[in-house]
């Protein structure tokens, strides 16, 4: 069990470090989406994403944004406020 723990930490890691984010994503200007729209953002994340299926205007992340602030708001919201942690923290009665 210990050794499976190890190795998706270590796959997860691997898989990370291919991540970059694109400088047209990320802006300077004090309008752009930062923290508090990426927490809004990742709580309607679920409704957002079935709109997208049939709107081509609704999108489930905003472009260009804050970058880090915004990605940590989205993050936080999706697990957080999305029922994530929740979810995962139940009793399975064992």
């Amino acid at each position: 069990m210990k050794m499976r723990v190890i190795t998706a930490i270590g796959l997860a890691l691997l898989l990370s470090a291919c991540a970059s984010q694109i400088d047209v994503a990320v802006s300077q200007e004090p309008a752009a989406p930062g923290f508090w729209w990426g927490l809004w953002h990742g709580f309607i994340f679920p409704w957002s994403w079935i709109g997208s299926l049939f709107n081509p205007d609704i999108a489930v992340y905003a472009v260009p944004n804050s970058g880090g602030w915004y990605d940590f708001g989205f993050f936080v919201g999706i697990t957080v406020l999305g029922g994530g942690s929740f979810f995962g923290s139940r009793s399975r009665g064992d």
